[in-house]
């Protein structure tokens, strides 16, 4: 993993949203690179939080955030599935994020998103999932580091 600043990015508002949410999922899938199974798996920290769980999480609020697609169930969003490989989580974070930014690039900032129950904007989505994926991308590499020391973004 190799650390990488932050986008420099200033030309606007939305510009500015998209580049640091990407910097951030970026950040999340290098977590990945070359990590090992199965302790990708195991659980880090007492909580039973583990790499993979925190990218299957992050693919779950994605979807619903910005697909309107709500889980049954958040604690399990907090689990791969036992059959799937590092490749297959990648994918799926891959894809929904894809799906995500044709929705975002489709929807004016004060527009409201898909997402069941309130009436939120944009904005505040595209802020949430800076604020959501920067915490778990957070968790994610310290759980890598005590896992094999790869460190950075």
């Amino acid at each position: 993993m190799s650390d990488q600043p932050p986008p420099t990015t200033d030309s606007g508002e939305r510009d500015t949203l998209c580049a640091f949410l990407g910097y951030l999922r970026t950040s999340v899938l290098s977590t990945l690179d070359g990590a090992p199974e199965p302790a990708v798996r195991e659980p880090g920290v007492a909580s039973g939080t583990n790499v993979l769980g925190l990218v299957t999480h992050l693919t779950a609020v994605e979807r619903f955030t910005f697909l309107g697609e709500a889980p049954d169930d958040w604690q399990v969003t907090f689990h791969a599935d036992d059959a799937a490989s590092v490749d297959d989580v990648r994918d799926a974070y891959r894809a929904a994020v894809a799906e995500a930014d044709a929705v975002i690039a489709a929807t004016d900032l004060d527009d409201p998103i898909r997402r069941p129950g309130k009436r939120l904007s944009m904005r505040w989505a595209l802020v949430h999932m800076i604020e959501e994926t920067g915490r778990h991308a957070g968790h994610a590499d310290i759980l890598r580091e005590l896992i094999d020391g790869a460190t950075g973004r």
